[in-house]
């Protein structure tokens, strides 16, 4: 391409980024991680449960919109579940730089497994009331505000350095896998046995995962022993992170997406009723699409290896997410929205991987807990807030408004980071 040839510089530089995409591809690269037996039975035990938590999730939410045909309640459900993460997640990031990680999931494993068993049994017994699905919802957060630091970090425990990139994105695999397949299995199974047994597959899917954290094996590593309070460690935390760039900006653009962009997930269930004429299929099948998208993102991510053009495509995927959430609230016809819903879990899974890989990279381990769970409580507790803002937007403007409105507004914060943050796409 001669270098006169200004006008055709951007279309040159998105076919050699694509060039050097495709020769960087390499399925010989997807499944490095799973090498390390630690990380073997992690990924596995994981996938089980995860499986059961999607199809719980799924279920749960139709349920939800079945006792309440509210899209305002779907909004409290969420923001319930996230409440806990404001009050406990921080807290949650010193324990788990004190504490051994593993010990952490599996008590956290065995709340949720509990939680789970109480909502069954609910279900089963026909005593279910959206405010029992409130309350659960409010504990099972509590669990996770723990849960979520830990399993972040946790992965750093299980692979060699090298690996660590590729075990992220297995990690992502192994959510989006579930993901996909959760949601299909659950909406199927709602519409034939009801919601009862979502729940108590899912119960049952604990054991799996704590059956692999008993088993793996890990070398001693010694906590360095804390004498400053939990309010001295958190602030460390915080201004680590405000003196580094990138890093605030990588955090920064992960709450706009939960509180912004993906927060219009909990709106499915009412926009698979009322805007596509379906039923629990349909939502089942519509929040598939959305994992099948997420998990082939993941794939990619890969069988990647260790590329150099992370950067690039992060930002890529920033722009893409919120254009294409826009295109979905436009589009009015089911063929769309399955297509358009692909495309959104793939950009979602693009962001939130990256950023995950970025933040483990450039944090040193001594503040690895506190620093990812302020990037942990971007999902967990903005997504819930965004959840609760949206579902209201939607009982007052139509789901249409409001889904579009918050993807604007994400837009918007895509391209500030685009122009203020330009050492991203160098990364």
């Amino acid at each position: 391409m001669p270098d006169n040839i200004t006008s055709l510089s951007f279309p040159y530089k998105i076919i050699k980024f694509s060039k050097t995409f495709l020769r960087q591809l390499s399925f010989k690269n997807t499944f490095s991680a799973l090498k390390h037996r630690n990380f073997k039975l992690w990924f596995y035990g994981q996938m089980i449960s995860l499986i059961g938590t999607w199809m719980q999730i799924t279920a749960q939410s139709f349920l939800v919109f079945e006792l309440t045909h509210s899209s305002s309640y779907l909004g409290y459900i969420g923001f319930a579940s996230g409440i806990p993460s404001w009050f406990f997640m921080f807290y949650g990031g010193v324990v788990v730089d004190r504490v051994s990680r593993r010990t952490v999931l599996i008590y956290t494993q065995i709340a949720l497994m509990l939680l789970s068993v109480i909502l069954a049994y609910l279900t089963f017994s026909g005593k279910i009331e959206a405010w029992h699905i409130l309350l659960l919802s409010f504990l099972t957060g509590i669990a996770i505000a723990f849960d979520a630091p830990a399993r972040q970090t946790f992965v750093n425990e299980l692979v060699h350095r090298e690996h660590l990139t590729n075990a992220i994105a297995l990690n992502a695999t192994m959510f989006n896998t579930a993901s996909a397949v959760g949601p299909a299995f659950s909406g199927v199974m709602y519409a034939l046995i009801g919601p009862a047994w979502c729940f108590t597959i899912n119960a049952i899917s604990f054991i799996a995962v704590i059956i692999g954290l008993y088993m793996i094996k890990l070398q001693p590593k010694p906590r360095a022993k804390k004498e400053s309070s939990v309010l001295s460690d958190l602030k460390e935390g915080l201004v680590y992170i405000k003196s580094h760039k990138l890093i605030r900006t990588f955090i920064f653009f992960s709450a706009a997406v939960s509180l912004l962009g993906v927060s219009f997930t909990n709106l499915i269930p009412a926009w698979a009723v009322k805007i596509l004429g379906g039923d629990s299929t349909t939502n089942g099948m519509l929040q598939s699409a959305r994992g099948a998208g997420a998990l082939t993102s993941a794939l990619v991510i890969a069988s990647l290896g260790s590329f150099n053009f992370r950067g690039k495509l992060y930002t890529l995927g920033a722009i893409f997410l919120p254009t294409f959430i826009i295109l979905f609230a436009l589009l009015h016809f089911s063929a769309a929205a399955y297509i358009t819903l692909i495309i959104v879990g793939a950009c979602t899974v693009l962001v939130y991987n990256l950023t995950n890989a970025f933040l483990q990279t450039l944090v040193s381990d001594e503040l690895r807990g506190r620093v990812l769970a302020f990037y942990t409580f971007t999902f967990f507790g903005l997504m819930p807030l965004g959840s609760l803002l949206i579902g209201n937007a939607a009982e007052w403007f139509g789901e249409t408004f409001a889904i579009i409105m918050f993807a604007a507004l994400l837009l918007v914060c895509s391209f500030y980071v685009f122009l203020t943050v330009p050492k991203i796409r160098a990364l």
